[in-house]
């Protein structure tokens, strides 16, 4: 058996971070020692180790907690869901690799790229939704501006773009995971930060554009995906943040 200290020295978690999982019944060691100090045994750490693993999926607590508290719980099968879902992201990673090799190759050997190319830094998907955004929103000011200020991006620029919005999006995750509420100021700050992105890079975006894009990333099917892909419940959370957002800078949300 192993005390609070050996474990968190295994496993990279703080021991703060495994008093709190025994306080909240998540991982409750089952033995102590005669002082009453933590001692973990093997089905201890199995425990541990799935709860470590959706935890790097994005699951907050209290959905780990039910999920592992239902009595049909199967560590087997929660182990397997585990892995098809990394098996995916790692597909979708590797697609973007190559996008970016593409994007730097094109960048060293001096070939400007086309429209179709620069958004191969993107994937497919991105490509997509540039498609349907010109025909949803062709006509409107804001596109406009935005091709205006696309219009000289160079596939550096387009490059440093991406390292950009990867910065901001893992900052969003992070404070989800954190367990931050959507309307506390870490949330808030980290949702206005890809507001002011927006605006830097594209077109001017408003609080009420941003709330509009929030509502899109839960009500449309491909967009929640993406965020749920990064972490469950990541996409009502991102648009309660924004809305919150909103508020704080004086905006009437309905």
């Amino acid at each position: 058996m192993l005390t609070v200290g050996a474990v968190a020295e295994l496993t990279n978690v703080t021991i703060r971070t495994l008093h709190h999982y025994d306080e909240i019944g998540l991982v409750r060691p089952r033995h102590r020692t005669d002082a009453g100090y933590r001692l973990y045994d093997d089905r201890d750490l199995e425990r541990l180790q799935t709860v470590l693993f959706y935890r790097e999926l994005g699951f907050a607590l209290e959905d780990i907690s039910t999920l592992m508290s239902d009595p049909d719980f199967d560590r087997g099968r929660a182990l397997r869901e585990q892995r098809k879902h990394l098996e995916g992201e790692s597909h979708r990673l590797e697609r973007m690799i190559q996008a970016i090799d593409d994007a730097i190759d094109a960048h060293e050997r001096g070939i400007p790229m086309d429209n179709e190319t620069m958004f191969e830094v993107f994937g497919e998907e991105q490509r997509a939704y540039q498609r349907e955004a010109e025909e949803r929103w062709g006509d409107s000011g804001a596109w406009a501006q935005s091709r205006r200020r696309t219009a000289d991006y160079t596939d550096q620029d387009w490059l440093e773009l991406k390292a950009e919005s990867e910065a901001i999006v893992t900052e969003i995750v992070e404070v989800f995971r954190s367990g931050e509420p959507a309307d506390s100021t870490a949330a808030m700050d980290a949702v206005d930060a890809h507001r002011q992105q927006i605006s830097r890079r594209f077109y001017d975006c408003s609080h009420e554009m941003q709330v509009g894009l929030g509502e899109m990333y839960v009500a449309d099917p491909r967009f929640a995906a993406t965020y749920e892909g990064l972490a469950v419940g990541l996409a009502a959370w991102a648009r309660d943040a924004i809305v919150a957002n909103a508020r704080r800078a004086g905006v009437e949300v309905d």
